[in-house]
């Protein structure tokens, strides 16, 4: 099956075309880090992928998104955009943790790939992952977590730890550990591919049920939550 995958939960937008099943395979994909927003560049970039893979948008058996968490902008304009293609071709959707489809960078060795996101007021978006064989086998759920405490979590693993995510250097920076190491720049980030192949694990759902996952309340609710509290949340 063909299968699109996009990212915007962060600054960099990803895509790709995937074929999965018995001979998989990266038909086309990109990255596009500029100034504009996801908003602006999203759909032209859709489109070239697409038409760089040589298909039709109607070729496209499914579609899967990075759901969270992530950006909360950025999650809602990616996940907009698959919901209206999905919808309009009646085709299944696959909600894909952003963390894991970093964790999918890395099949070709074994290791933990520790995923973060920084998720800013001194706190990460984080899952572990255990990598061997090719197979990505989740160790915790998705979570914000203060930094302390993942360092706490890590040194329960002696095993090679790979660092992946917008927040591997910061983490990298407060944990010096002869185990834990950085990812290399062309894995770290986000990929289109990544979302495609932790997509094949996903269950297929409607265009209508696809919603944003976030871990945490947008910062203006936590903002407005807090003034009514008369403190801070």
């Amino acid at each position: 099956m063909k299968i699109l995958g996009i990212d915007t939960s962060a600054v960099v937008s990803a895509c790709a075309v995937c074929e999965l099943g018995e001979n998989p395979k990266v038909i086309a994909s990109g990255t596009l880090n500029t100034k504009l927003t996801h908003s602006q560049t999203l759909v032209p970039f859709l489109e070239n992928i697409i038409k760089s893979a040589g298909l039709e948008l109607s070729e496209i058996d499914a579609f899967a998104v990075s759901a969270g968490p992530g950006s909360f902008t950025g999650l809602r304009i990616g996940v907009s955009v698959i919901k209206g293609m999905a919808s309009a071709l009646d085709k299944p959707v696959r909600s894909v943790s952003t963390l894991e489809a970093i964790a999918h960078n890395f099949t070709v060795t074994d290791a933990i790939v520790c995923a973060v996101m920084d998720a800013r007021c001194n706190q990460l978006y984080n899952a572990l992952f255990r990598i061997q064989n090719g197979i990505v086998m989740r160790l915790c759920d998705d979570r914000a977590i203060f930094i302390e405490d993942l360092k706490k979590d890590l040194g329960n693993y002696n095993e090679r730890i790979i660092l992946a995510g917008d927040g591997a250097d910061l983490v990298y920076s407060k944990i010096k550990d002869g185990l834990i190491e950085l990812a290399p720049p062309a894995l770290k980030y986000q990929s289109g591919t990544g979302v495609c192949f932790a997509g094949e694990h996903c269950s297929d759902i409607s265009a209508d049920a696809l919603m944003p996952v976030y871990l945490r309340l947008p910062q203006a609710e936590r903002e407005r939550l807090a003034k009514e509290a008369g403190g801070k949340i």
